[in-house]
């Protein structure tokens, strides 16, 4: 089993590297690339040093199963054609094919089987917030369809890579000093702010971010679910947070929500009000699971359900989502 991480240097190809070993998926060879920049750099796995290679369009993929694809849009769609053509399976964690009709989009604890039917080449990723998203709605879909969903993000600095992490960080140093925040990743200063804005905005008043959620949804539950999102950026490290109201067919009560959840695959339920227990960013960092939290009967409408989850979405939105997905393959 020979597999390649393309984009090794950012925050998922790190995260790549880490799951990759902790799950000690069977690999007899790994293969980093990456640019120019990053080519001759060295990683430690499993104890041996690993050199990343110039990315370029040659045959230097013809005999790798599995390349994990982490370097950007850009790079997924110049790359696809080379990192496919000897067989490589391409999962890609980039936009760049996500909404295409003949690329799976893949969350293993929702529709791992459509992973199998890949007349490309290419799996597709989803959106952070969307992988998230979808493994709670899956334990409710199980019991009744969901009509409609609305759903607030709170999402952490890290879902815009290792310079916004550090960018956030240096800002707090920066206003602790009296100086004046650097402001560069992001529109406005994230340290003591909320950004209403997650990507660009599109012609509805609605951000790229917001419809992904939208649309991805709609096609890895092959449903006519629809959700309404507003995504917005907070000042916290690493670790998505979502505020989520659902409306299903008929009324789920309380107990049939928390059994759902606690059944769930991929789902961990910390819902103890009484006691203050709930799902945090700052505890569930650099963990696997979906966290879900305050479920409760929505007040205005017989058939909702409101519920929060947290999950590290450079993990379960990124990389272990990845790692799963190539794991299912195998396993099939």
């Amino acid at each position: 089993m020979k597999i390649a991480i393309v984009g090794t240097s950012g925050a998922v190809g790190q995260e790549l590297l880490r799951v990759l070993e902790e799950r000690n998926f069977p690999l007899d060879e790994l293969h980093l690339f990456g640019s120019a920049r990053s080519a001759g750099t060295t990683y430690t796995f499993k104890g041996k040093q690993i050199t990343v290679k110039e990315l370029k369009h040659n045959d230097d993929f013809k005999g790798i199963d599995i390349a994990f694809v982490s370097a950007g849009g850009g790079t997924s769609l110049e790359y696809a054609g080379t990192i496919t053509k000897h067989g490589t399976i391409m999962i890609d964690n980039s936009s760049a094919f996500r909404m295409e009709d003949d690329v799976p989009l893949v969350v293993p604890e929702v529709n791992a089987e459509d992973a199998l039917n890949t007349p490309r080449g290419i799996i597709a990723n989803p959106n952070c917030t969307t992988a998230q998203l979808v493994v709670a709605l899956k334990a409710i879909e199980d019991i009744s369809h969901i009509r409609k969903v609305h759903v607030a993000t709170y999402q952490a600095a890290s879902g815009a890579g290792a310079a916004a992490m550090q960018e956030l960080e240096d800002q707090h140093s920066q206003l602790a000093n009296g100086e004046t925040p650097t402001v560069s990743k992001f529109a406005y200063q994230l340290a003591y702010n909320l950004i209403p804005q997650v990507d660009v905005f599109t012609d509805n008043g609605y951000t790229k971010e917001e419809m992904k959620m939208y649309y991805e949804t709609r096609k890895i539950m092959h449903t006519d679910i629809e959700v309404s999102a507003t995504c917005v950026r907070v000042p916290v490290m690493r670790a998505h947070s979502e505020a989520i109201w659902i409306e299903t067919e008929r009324p789920i009560s309380l107990e049939e929500a928390r059994e759902a959840f606690s059944k769930a695959e991929g789902v961990v339920v910390i819902d103890n009000p009484a006691n203050k227990e709930y799902p945090m960013p700052l505890d569930l960092t650099g963990k696997d699971p979906v966290y879900v939290g305050r479920i409760r009967k929505d007040l205005t409408n017989e058939n909702g359900l409101s519920f929060w989850s947290v999950s590290d979405q450079i993990r379960k939105g990124a990389a272990l989502n990845a790692v799963q997905i190539a794991e299912y393959l195998i396993k099939q």
